[in-house]
């Protein structure tokens, strides 16, 4: 082959090789630019990127699915005139001018004219027509002239949100419900928001913006779309929870105190109906501002008297019908305890210094006890007191108590722990042990999320755990129950009574460090009031503890905390289902009903339960209900008129929010049960963002 030929062919070669390297380099630009998130359009020479699109945060919900915590998008609505056909803006702009002033009423139709006309003259790619839209009126906005044909040939730019997380409920719960924090440095993640924000959190999406005028402005362009958060279903019960927080609220703004708590949990199951945490705050109102029932420990004070028997009952050291005598001050060394009764309540059996509080129950675990003080820790041990519960919430802190060896131990330790000194427990540690004792022994592990929603379909259910299977012997558990109830029949608790159930509990009174001050000399002393129980007492449903630290007017658990627990019983008691059987298999009614105003498809849903005969006068989708005689229900169209603030009197909570959340105004409640007052009257003109509030009670 002549020596031309083949320089030719390798001259042939390397071009074709050089061409394909510059190929593959090209790509790998390309690639690498648009990771860096920056490329340079060919078509106008402007620069894009892509950017980040949050998407919405999953909801929080209640036990009956309504929202504790939601998100809410608001939209930033632009047009790019210069993208719309001439023959689509002479046909459109009128129209979408009208609309816009209807929608908008700050301009008027020809104003809205002039001004995008103006702006397609001066070839602007990027005009405002109104911040902070709710998705609903965003949804109106696209189906106007010219916008419904689209981003490329309608011009509207709408896909980027800003989403701002709701509580609809206010102060209710918020501790508990935390946040999600992101910080220079790090990222904070407090309470249910924190520990369930993987479900919650959701995937970015990405769209393509385009720098005009030294900004970002996004093109309309979706590069993936956002994935939303799933949604979680705490075991809260919002009517519990109201009840809880507003007695707990009441009875500080009576008593005083540095902080209050209350927690109600499910008996059989561990999961928690209502958590409340409420702080003195600088203006000397109560709120939610830190987690009390997890994150702090104090002594329990005489609560705690119930281990302390339960260890001397498996021990076979004691049996309750031992005889004691309470002369009302015992001595330990240079120490002394006393009974709140300086007397004391001469020879009783133990059961009755159970029920009266008695401190002699000091002197009989020191007597047992003190030569072998570690078999006394290992029952605490046993019944899972000396640990936390594990709760999935970040801040529990772990209990703190005097051990045989440490520096905190001395020769009377034994007979201070037994009556709740020297041993430091949260809230709901204390309750989670007596929720065990209530339960026949079976510790649950306290939970507060039951499921995992993904547009309403279960996507992961948690189930109750059990952390020990039994605490103590049924002998031992039996009797004290027993004493638990007469506590309430004969002791401290015998003013607590409900009149159609029974309850079981225990009051605890005990002193506590006033801040950097110490103890504090006669006067000055603070103390922590506290009562845990269950009911009823019978088949025990709910456990509950009311804690109220550093009270003001009166110090014992019975009168400032055990009224809390008595009032919370009695009105969960009322309005639960589980205590009331039925009295037929079928439901019968005497007489028709009061119906409330509310979804055409709940209403009929109850009537044909209780097949209660009706007749419909319209189709929309709310009713308002009237009775015709004694004999059936009539359904007239309960009319919303556009721009107007509906009648949401004698609604719940959240048929009210649903109406006037659409109308695009924000709730503000207080209360639990019915509406029974709006602050804006019905058919006033509704206003985008504007605050409107509700005051419910219970029927």
């Amino acid at each position: 082959m002549p020596k031309a030929v083949i320089i030719r062919t390798y001259l042939i070669y390397f071009i074709v090789v050089i061409a394909m390297l510059v190929v593959i380099g090209k790509t790998f630009t390309i690639i690498i630019d648009g990771r860096n998130n920056i490329f340079t359009s060919s078509s106008d020479k402007l620069q894009q990127r892509s950017a980040n699109v949050e998407p919405r945060r999953g909801e929080i919900l209640d036990a009956r699915l309504n929202p504790l915590v939601t998100s809410v998008a608001f939209y930033d609505v632009y047009m790019d005139p210069v993208t719309v056909e001439e023959s689509v803006w002479k046909k459109g702009i009128g129209g979408l001018s009208v609309g816009l002033s209807e929608l908008f009423p700050e301009k008027s139709a020809r104003e809205y004219e002039e001004y995008l006309r103006q702006a397609r003259a001066q070839k602007r790619r990027y005009v405002l027509i109104q911040k902070k839209v709710t998705n609903e009126v965003r949804k109106k906005v696209r189906e106007l002239p010219i916008f419904e044909k689209g981003r490329f040939k309608g011009g509207i730019i709408d896909n980027k949100a800003t989403i701002i997380r709701k509580r609809p409920n206010d102060d209710l719960l918020a501790r508990t419900l935390g946040y999600v924090k992101f910080n220079n440095k790090d990222t904070l993640y407090v309470g249910l928001e924190g520990a369930y924000n993987s479900y919650l959190a959701g995937q970015n999406g990405v769209i393509i913006e385009q720098k005009i005028s030294h900004s970002w402005k996004p093109t309309g362009t979706v590069v993936r779309e956002a994935i939303n958060g799933y949604d979680v279903v705490t075991s809260i019960d919002k009517d519990i929870q109201e009840v809880a927080h507003t007695e707990l609220e009441n009875q500080l703004k009576i008593k005083g105190g540095r902080y209050g708590c209350a927690i109600v949990m499910d008996v059989k199951t561990g999961f928690v109906k209502a958590m409340v945490n409420l702080q003195r705050t600088k203006e000397g109102d109560y709120g939610e501002i830190y987690n009390h029932a997890i994150g702090t420990r104090e002594v329990p004070g005489s609560t705690m008297k119930l281990a302390s028997l339960m260890a001397a009952l498996e021990d076979g050291k004691i049996k309750m019908t031992d005889t004691v005598n309470a002369v009302g001050r015992y001595e330990f060394y240079d120490r002394s305890l006393r009974d709140s009764r300086p007397w004391g309540y001469g020879k009783v059996t133990i059961k009755e210094a159970f029920e009266y509080s008695s401190n002699v129950i000091s002197k009989v675990i020191f007597d047992n006890y003190r030569k072998e003080p570690g078999r006394y820790i290992d029952r605490m041990h046993q019944f899972g007191l000396t640990q936390k519960t594990g709760v999935n919430l970040q801040g529990e802190v772990e209990p703190n108590f005097s051990k045989p060896g440490s520096s905190q131990w001395w020769g009377g330790s034994l007979a201070w722990m037994s009556i709740g000194y020297e041993f430091q427990l949260s809230p709901l540690e204390l309750l989670a042990f007596y929720n065990a004792v209530a339960n026949d022994g079976k510790y649950m592990k306290p939970q507060f999320v039951t499921k995992v929603l993904n547009n309403r379909k279960v996507v992961e259910e948690f189930e109750p755990v059990v952390k020990y299977e039994k605490i103590a012997s049924q002998s031992t558990i039996d009797v004290m129950k027993e004493a638990l109830e007469g506590v309430m029949i004969n002791g401290t608790g015998r003013n607590l009574k409900s009149t159609f159930f029974k309850t079981a509990g225990k009051t605890g009174t005990a002193q506590i460090a006033n801040r950097n001050e110490g103890y504090g000399a006669e006067g000055e002393k603070k103390y922590i009031a506290s009562f845990a129980g269950y009911f009823p007492a019978d088949d025990p449903i709910y456990s509950c503890i009311v804690v109220i630290a550093a009270p003001t007017d009166d110090i014992y658990g019975a009168s400032v905390s055990g009224t809390v627990f008595s009032a919370i019983a009695n009105k969960v008691y009322a309005s639960s289902y589980n205590y009331h059987k039925a009295v037929n298999e079928k439901p019968s009614i005497a007489s028709i009903p009061h119906v409330q105003n509310g979804s055409r498809y709940d209403v009929n849903t109850v009537l044909n339960r209780f097949e209660i005969k009706k007749e419909f006068n319209g189709n929309q989708a709310w009713v308002k209900a009237s009775a015709v005689g004694n004999q059936k229900i009539s359904l007239a169209d309960f009319h919303i008129e556009k721009e107007k603030v509906p009648d949401v009197r004698g609604m719940g909570l959240s048929d009210a929010m649903y109406l006037l959340e659409k109308q695009g105004m924000v709730v503000r409640s207080d209360g639990y049960g019915n509406v029974v007052w709006q602050s804006i009257a019905a058919g006033a003109r509704s206003v985008q963002g504007g605050v409107i509030k509700l005051k419910l009670k219970p029927n």
